[in-house]
């Protein structure tokens, strides 16, 4: 009997930490994407943008999220995905770089 109980243990331990890493891949994997989708929506736009890479990371991540989520309601393809999610992106680029030059100058 206590064997059955320690490999349960170990089986839900096992579970677990499989559910733990998948979380940790996923969450780094949605970083990278979003620094990419960031960085290609503020490619497109024209002049300079005055926010830090934190910024554009995390509105990549929001892009990103959107994109996927509005391409799901859609059903659309995956190049739609990922062009509705550099579109997003840029619009939030340039939201966040308006936001910030009004403080700036104010």
């Amino acid at each position: 009997m206590t064997v059955v109980v320690v490999l349960l243990v170990i089986i839900l331990l096992l579970l677990v930490g499989g559910v733990l890493l998948g979380l940790a891949v996923e969450l780094l994997w949605l970083a990278l994407t979003g620094l990419i989708i960031g960085a290609l929506g503020r490619l497109i736009l024209p002049g300079r943008q005055e926010i830090g890479l934190l910024t554009t990371a995390l509105i990549g991540i929001a892009a990103s999220l959107l994109g996927g989520l509005l391409g799901d309601i859609f059903d659309a393809g995956w190049i739609v995905r990922f062009l509705v999610a550099v579109a997003l992106a840029a619009i939030g680029v340039t939201l966040v770089a308006e936001r910030g030059g009004r403080r700036a100058s104010a």
